[in-house]
């Protein structure tokens, strides 16, 4: 799934944990689950972030040359008003748009 079409609230909310337990059985596994696509969904942002800051990069350090670049700007507000990733993640955990499998429980069949 693309985060930037994320539809997850850019707010925290308390939750019911049970709903978190029921795809696996487990509340410890949900939440591991949802970590690793946390990190998943963070890497590739600080990846996209990056590539794009890159095009803005300058060649020379002189402090005295500090300029304002407003698309610079627009980009950086983009990305913090962006859910966060740990949102993204219990949004898609939740709705069921995470495939996740548990290769011990596999080999117990």
């Amino acid at each position: 799934m693309d985060y930037k079409k994320s539809k997850a609230a850019t707010n925290t909310k308390t939750r019911n944990i049970m709903d978190f337990a029921a795809p696996t059985g487990n509340i410890y596994e949900s939440v591991a689950i949802m970590s690793k696509r946390a990190n998943q969904i963070s890497s590739q942002m600080k990846e996209d972030l990056n590539r794009k800051l890159k095009e803005f990069a300058t060649s020379s350090d002189n402090l005295e040359e500090t300029f304002e670049n407003r698309e610079q700007i627009e980009i950086s507000r983009y990305y913090e008003r962006l859910p966060k990733p740990t949102l993204m993640a219990q949004d898609e955990f939740l709705n069921d748009r995470i495939y996740f499998r548990n290769p011990s429980k596999e080999r117990d069949i």
